[in-house]
């Protein structure tokens, strides 16, 4: 009895530090990589591999893994000063998507991928918006977007980085500028309404010269229409009295 003894003690005090040693090292043996996530593995340094998602088995001491997440991903870039070509001071910011495609490349070729990023980001905008004038700017925001996308995409593209959108979120100009602007609109309105009435006025015009094209072909329409004219005014103001006298009266008087 005493010599089993002996021998459960002596398995004890093998079993208790294996369990412990086992209790240290399964955590660095054994990973779980969600769906959205990958491992790129160093084995001494060197690069393995990229593995992932669910149950990864890693060598402790000797295996090293570096987690990347591949969802997509946001970056604000930061207020930039900057003068449009047609010499406009404004501060423009804007919002940056992105996501990891290739993660072994985002892990060995750069740093860090996610600050490299934003900094080519706020490069790009001030180069590009400091190229476009001021309407532009203002007016043409999707094509100056997608110009952004492309440029930061192919920037980045090295990287295993895929640039999917960029969005320029606000434009700030001067008080003076804006008030320089309110002018021009209005001035535009203004002429945009004097335009209208011209038209206006020419076409109300060619229309009189036909009628009276009309008229002199047809003397007895000025009658008609001079009757006319009486009842409109008799239908509005019922206290006026009309002496109607024929325009055959005056014929003699208008020969002379």
């Amino acid at each position: 009895m005493e010599e089993i003894i002996r021998k459960l003690l002596g398995l004890t005090s093998w079993v208790v530090p294996i369990i412990i040693l086992g209790a240290f090292a399964l955590p660095q043996m054994v990973r779980v990589l969600r769906e959205y996530e990958r491992g790129v593995i160093f084995r001494l340094g060197k690069l393995l591999r990229a593995k992932g998602p669910g149950l990864i088995f890693l060598i402790p001491v000797v295996d090293r893994m570096v987690k990347m997440d591949l969802r997509v991903v946001t970056i604000d870039v930061s207020k930039q000063e900057i003068m449009t070509r047609d010499n406009v001071p404004a501060t423009v910011d804007a919002v940056v998507y992105f996501r990891v495609v290739d993660p072994v490349s985002a892990v060995v070729k750069v740093e860090n991928f996610w600050k490299a990023t934003s900094l080519i980001a706020q490069t790009t905008l001030r180069s590009v918006l400091g190229q476009a004038p001021l309407d532009d700017l203002l007016s043409q925001r999707d094509v100056i977007n997608q110009k952004l996308q492309e440029i930061i995409d192919r920037q980045t593209e090295p990287w295993g980085v895929k640039v999917t959108a960029v969005e320029v979120k606000d434009v700030a100009l001067p008080d003076s500028m804006k008030r320089a602007m309110a002018k021009q609109a209005e001035a535009e309105r203004e002429r945009r309404a004097k335009i209208v009435n011209a038209e206006g006025e020419y076409q109300a015009a060619e229309k009189m010269v036909q009628a009276a094209n009309m008229i002199s072909k047809e003397p007895i329409a000025l009658q008609l229409r001079f009757l006319q004219t009486m009842r409109e005014i008799s239908s509005e103001h019922n206290t006026t009295t009309f002496l109607p006298i024929p325009i055959d009266l005056f014929t003699p008087f208008t020969k002379k």
